[in-house]
């Protein structure tokens, strides 16, 4: 992959320049794009044989990979300083709708998340991915940067609250992911290392209370992270019977429709959170690695485009979304493979599922408007 590809994404055939100028006509960026339809088809053979080639299945995600690219297409055509002006707006009506999960929200599998609205159901912390860095970026907009100790408390009040709201639903997975996001633009908005030296050690002595605040389940998988083996057919079961999946893989793997694990049903959730084990099984390491070059890919090309942009505030909020991308492949990888404590989060654009990937190309739509206009702004 050339470094022309990463960063200017000219291409030199007829073909490739009538491509060029259409994608351009919608605001996209096409090597994201590109990117993006290459990772979401590797997703889609990865999920056939996990889902025990389940063609309705396949159909269910073909269709949420129609809404999702839908509103990446339409986020792309809002000019950056649109989504300025809507930011406040968009986070209050985020904030609102989080509250009123708590009391007029759907139940389901021991959680209220969910808001119904006639026929759409939907869950308003997806939205609180998006709304938080957008206002956490428009709180600093303006402002001096490295931000200063009055700002640093303003920023850490907007992303706690959210957090909060979040994690009382109960979901840790987001509430981590929402909070990962707010605290990485503080660190692109170049707060201070010794600020970040303190934070740490207030996160480490707030520990034991943190514990006293947790649900009994989410001790235990704390618990089942520095032992799985101690309940090997309870609370570590998913955990044992992913790292042997990934395992048994090898180098080169079983081969594709060839897992054991997952087709023998002893790998759990294995079309959704633990999707990574089902590829590690079927293709090995080069698999692994293979698509973990692919996400690499597309982080790099999201870090390019943060640096092309021409305001403090779509420099923030490009670097903020394609961090938090990196910060959810994390989580969901670590946690596969036994690093990480299970949280419950997809992995991005290949688990099957819904609303996170509709909220997650809303992202890199973002991504795209801030690109494609600025390079409108430059001619």
């Amino acid at each position: 992959m050339s470094s022309e590809f990463l960063g200017s994404g000219n291409f030199d055939t007829t073909s490739g320049d009538s491509l060029k100028r259409f994608t351009a006509r919608l605001h996209l960026d096409l090597p994201l794009l590109f990117l993006l339809m290459l990772l979401c088809g590797v997703g889609l053979l990865i999920l056939y044989s996990a889902s025990e080639q389940n063609v309705d299945l396949i159909g269910r995600q073909l269709l949420r990979l129609g809404v999702a690219f839908l509103a990446l297409v339409v986020v792309a055509q809002i000019p950056p300083h649109y989504l300025r002006l809507v930011t406040p707006w968009l986070f209050v009506a985020a904030l609102g709708m989080l509250v009123a999960v708590l009391y007029v929200g759907d139940v389901g599998k021991g959680a209220q998340r969910w808001l119904s609205l006639g026929p759409l159901r939907f869950q308003p912390s997806e939205l609180a991915k998006i709304a938080l860095p957008m206002m956490i970026a428009w709180y600093f907009a303006d402002k001096p940067l490295p931000p200063d100790i009055r700002r640093l408390v303003g920023s850490i009040v907007l992303t706690v609250i959210p957090v909060i709201l979040i994690a009382k639903q109960p979901d840790l997975g987001t509430s981590i992911l929402v909070l990962c996001s707010g605290v990485l633009i503080l660190f692109l908005a170049g707060l201070s290392w010794r600020y970040m030296t303190v934070a740490g050690l207030l996160a480490t002595a707030a520990a034991p209370v943190l514990w006293y605040f947790m649900r009994d389940y989410q001790r235990q998988r704390v618990l089942t992270f520095l032992n799985p083996e101690s309940d090997p057919l309870g609370a570590g079961y998913h955990i044992i019977q992913s790292k042997i999946a990934i395992g048994s893989g090898g180098v080169y793997g079983k081969g594709w429709l060839n897992g054991t694990q997952s087709h023998l049903e002893f790998l759990p959730e294995r079309s959704t959170d633990f999707i990574f084990a089902v590829l590690g099984e079927e293709l090995g390491l080069v698999g692994c690695l293979g698509l973990l070059s692919l996400y690499l890919l597309i982080i790099l090309r999201g870090l390019y485009i943060a640096t092309q942009a021409q305001d403090t505030f779509s420099r923030l909020l490009a670097g903020g979304l394609v961090l938090t991308f990196f910060v959810y492949l994390f989580i969901n990888t670590g946690m596969v493979i036994g690093l990480l404590p299970v949280v419950g989060l997809p992995l991005p654009l290949v688990s099957y599922g819904g609303t996170s990937m509709v909220t997650m190309m809303a992202g890199f739509g973002i991504l795209m408007s801030i690109h494609t206009h600025r390079r409108l702004l430059a001619r």
